[in-house]
């Protein structure tokens, strides 16, 4: 089978044994290897390399001539790495660039590094360089950072029980507030059972009453019947029981024809509150999952550089008067424009106007009801328009009332809006009004010129800028929680609320921005005056909490803050 050349084993030296082909040296043959598997670490003869070859499992292994190997005994060539390379499972991890200092296969080296000068097969590299490989220092590296990561895991078993810890906390509190609404509706049945039972026990007793004076009357007929009746031949008596016969017949009489008029029991129905049902519709749920107001809302905001965007489109015909501002959750940013009349809708990227629609009269504050959906006040004609953000932005519906809509915001499928006096309102998002917060506890008015509302997303929390007055927080309820007006800034503006739930209200006679807790409490100002600039009129924030959007009286542009 061998056709290499064959050596006298008697005369064989250790150095020339190192070279014969493993397959022949097995069958008891000398015949000297041509070829040198790396994988396998033994030399081949012509022959027995094609049949190494042809056995699948070794068919990926690399063979080299004995030209390419280093002179010398076998035992000197440093062996080729094992490892297979991740991308190309075929191939061997057996190459070297120096210029990345990057291991890899034949074929990761054709592809990602055809243009490195210096890459080399690592045995020869080796070799042919002094190269110590220290594993020790990689080793503590490696472990240190597979301990950081035992941390992490678990910091991520802790998040997970935390995490089951407070599903269990609100599914708790579902159900009791779900025990709560069932409280109340049986209250409401008792409340109902109760009237038609006293209505009924009403007109059960009036029908007594009429049954004794129906019975009075007939004893009365057949009592004076019978003594006509029963009278003798005497002219004076028969005169006298036909003239007591005559009254008690009247008196009868005109009883028949009195409850003949007049009857005890009307007809009557149930006419179920409709109302609770639709308000009940209008809900997806019986609460808001929302996130806590945490000590991170007490960060103040660093204000780290700004840019200015121009927001003017073609048909503005005035210079732009921002008013008011959202941030819907994507980053895309909703604007009012009075001047022009309009509503954009800007990139959450670039900044540029991607969509506009006109809205005549004035828009004032514009606020998000859900992903596709905003809702904006319109003074001058008393409403609140929707409107769509699928496709093109259009107005879909409005609510009407009997004063100028000024302040507006939404949370649990409420809106609350004002005017710009002295009054907050809480209308359903059909229209309903539910409640007016006009007065504090002490009977005085709260408020004496609105110019913008925001409320917490669990409703707990309305907040009121107001012209004069400041900054006022008020609970579900309308009593005053706290109030801000001191010298640090002048004619509130706008409030916005933050993602992590600080509030952010711009002063626009102050020309400044300042950031308060959920509770109202100052934590610092964000933005400081400029002399050189107009007054503020509107803020907002991208949800991740990573820029801030102003607006200037009366400018075309807009300035985004990195924060």
């Amino acid at each position: 089978m061998a056709t290499g050349r064959q050596f006298d084993t008697n005369i064989l030296s250790d150095e020339i044994f190192d070279v014969l082909c493993s397959m022949c040296r097995n069958e008891g043959k000398n015949t000297e290897g041509e070829k040198y598997c790396v994988d396998c670490h033994d030399y081949f003869c012509v022959s027995c390399v094609k049949v190494h070859s042809k056995v699948s499992v070794l068919a990926g292994h690399k063979v080299l001539d004995k030209s390419q190997v280093k002179s010398g005994t076998s035992k000197s060539l440093p062996r080729a790495p094992a490892e297979r390379c991740d991308r190309h499972s075929h191939k061997h991890i057996d190459m070297y660039c120096q210029n990345h200092d990057n291991v890899g296969c034949s074929t990761c080296m054709a592809v990602d590094h055809r243009l490195c000068k210096d890459t080399f097969y690592i045995p020869e590299f080796i070799q042919n360089n002094t190269f110590q490989v220290e594993s020790r220092d990689i080793q503590t590296k490696l472990k240190g950072i597979a301990k950081t990561l035992e941390k992490q895991a678990d910091r991520f078993k802790q998040d997970k029980q935390r995490l089951l810890k407070m599903k269990a906390e609100i599914l708790a509190d579902i159900r009791k507030f779900r025990q709560e609404i069932n409280d109340h509706l049986d209250k409401l049945e008792k409340s109902s059972i109760d009237e038609i039972e006293s209505k009924v026990k009403g007109l059960e007793d009036k029908i007594e009453d009429s049954l004794k004076q129906l019975q009075a009357n007939k004893s009365r007929i057949r009592s004076a019947y019978n003594k006509v009746a029963s009278t003798n031949t005497s002219h004076s008596e028969v005169f006298v029981y036909v003239k007591m016969g005559e009254d008690a017949a009247n008196v009868t009489n005109k009883y028949m024809e009195l409850v003949k008029i007049k009857s005890i029991v009307e007809d009557m129905e149930f006419q179920p509150d409709r109302t609770i049902l639709t308000q009940l519709e209008q809900k997806k749920t019986i609460g808001i999952l929302s996130e806590k107001c945490t000590k991170t809302a007490d960060n103040l905001f660093q204000i780290k550089g700004n840019q200015s965007y121009n927001i003017k489109v073609k048909s503005d015909e005035n210079v732009c008067y921002i008013r008011s501002a959202c941030c819907m959750k994507d980053g895309t940013i909703i604007l009012t424009g009075r001047n022009n009349n309009k509503l954009k809708c800007l990139h959450s990227y670039n900044y540029t106007v991607t969509d506009y629609c006109d809205i005549p009269g004035g828009p004032w504050q514009v606020c998000m009801i859900n992903n596709t959906q905003i809702a904006v006040t319109i003074p001058s004609k008393k409403e609140v328009h929707f409107i769509s953000l699928k496709r093109k932005m259009k107005t879909t519906n409005q609510i009407h009332t009997d004063f100028g809509r000024y302040g507006l915001a939404y949370a649990n499928n409420n809106l609350y809006i004002s005017d710009n006096k002295t009054s907050v309102y809480m209308y359903t998002l059909s229209g309903r009004k539910l409640n007016q917060f006009s007065k504090d506890q002490s009977g005085h008015m709260l408020f004496c010129n609105i110019n913008s509302l925001a409320v917490s997303k669990d409703a707990t929390r309305i907040y009121v800028a107001d012209r004069y007055n400041g900054l006022i927080v008020l609970d579900n309820n309308g009593q005053v929680i706290t109030s801000f007006n001191d010298g640090q800034f002048e004619g509130a503006n706008c409030c916005y609320i933050t993602e992590a739930g600080s509030v952010l209200v711009s002063g626009r006679l102050s020309n400044n921005v300042l950031q308060f807790t959920c509770d109202g409490e100052l934590i610092g100002e964000v933005i400081k005056a400029d002399s050189e600039k107009w007054g503020i009129t509107s803020v907002c924030c991208n949800q991740q909490m990573t820029k801030m959007c102003i607006s200037r009286y009366p400018d075309d542009n807009i300035e985004v803050f990195d924060i």
